[in-house]
């Protein structure tokens, strides 16, 4: 499987001790999850610059010195443990289209045997930009493709509830086609952002929130350590597939849940049912 992370903040802010030091940090993890790596950084109104190496990032010494030098408003991580298409650049997280930036901590079951029915859900000319084998991309695609029939133009400002019922309705067209009766469900933990808007869903793996990063070590806004409330404004959103340290400012999302921060950062937060099916 995989690993990710996602940052949001009200102002730039550096992620190194996320990416490096942290006593959970992606570095460490990267122990396990050891086949490449990848990070995006947005500036104010621009699309991510991305960085991406195809070993450990645990042994690869620029995946420590891009880490020190991004700091950003917004941060996509991802570490890779491959288990659908080879390690190569074309299949590594993050994957990318105009500003929107999209990783995944998860398989889709039997996904050679669906390949063909997935593909034929996404629209014809973003189907043609699919240029690797992994079941992550086609989801991608397929989020993009849900997200513009909602008349949402792909490279406009986002409404977060629009991407919340893309990804929404990505998640059920996806299962309904690989989970079957008796057996484990695809897992989907995807996160995307187009620098302002980010949205992360779970689904049969971990994710964790937080609203205080290891680089300020403060709880903003909140004077108890309970997770933040749908509605609240927060200064830093913070999310990981693993706790990144043994701190109990993370807070567990739930199964089936859906969470993100608008262009302002404030907190959403849906049930899975509680979105539309698509039509």
């Amino acid at each position: 499987m995989c690993r990710l992370f996602g940052f949001r903040s009200s102002i730039p802010s550096a992620v190194h001790p996320s990416l490096v030091t942290e006593k959970n940090s992606l570095l460490h993890q990267s122990k396990e999850h050891k086949d490449g790596w990848g990070i995006a950084a947005y500036q104010v109104g621009s699309q991510p610059s991305v960085a991406h190496g195809l070993g450990p990032a645990h042994c690869d010494p620029d995946f420590e010195r891009v880490s020190s030098q991004v700091s950003s408003r917004t941060v996509v991580a991802h570490i890779r443990l491959a288990s659908v298409g080879s390690v190569e650049r074309r299949n590594a997280h993050p994957f990318t289209h105009g500003r929107w930036c999209f990783v995944h901590n998860g398989t889709l079951k039997n996904f050679a045997l669906h390949q063909n029915a997935l593909e034929g859900l996404i629209r014809d000319d973003l189907r043609s930009l699919i240029q690797g084998a992994t079941d992550s991309e086609r989801c991608f695609y397929l989020f993009l493709t849900r997200l513009s029939e909602q008349g949402q133009c792909l490279v406009d400002t986002a409404c977060v509830e629009k991407v919340a019922r893309a990804l929404a309705e990505t998640m059920s067209l996806v299962s309904a086609i690989t989970d079957m009766p008796g057996q484990e469900r695809s897992s989907m933990n995807f996160l995307v952002t187009n620098g302002d808007v980010m949205v992360a869903t779970r689904r049969n793996r971990t994710l964790f929130l937080s609203d205080t990063a290891p680089e300020t070590g403060r709880c903003m806004h909140r004077a108890d350590m309970g997770p933040p409330k749908p509605g609240t404004r927060l200064e830093q959103f913070v999310l990981a597939s693993e706790r990144l340290s043994g701190e109990d400012h993370w807070h567990q999302v739930g199964e089936d849940e859906i969470i993100g921060v608008d262009n302002n950062l404030v907190l959403h937060q849906w049930k899975l049912q509680e979105l539309s099916t698509p039509t």
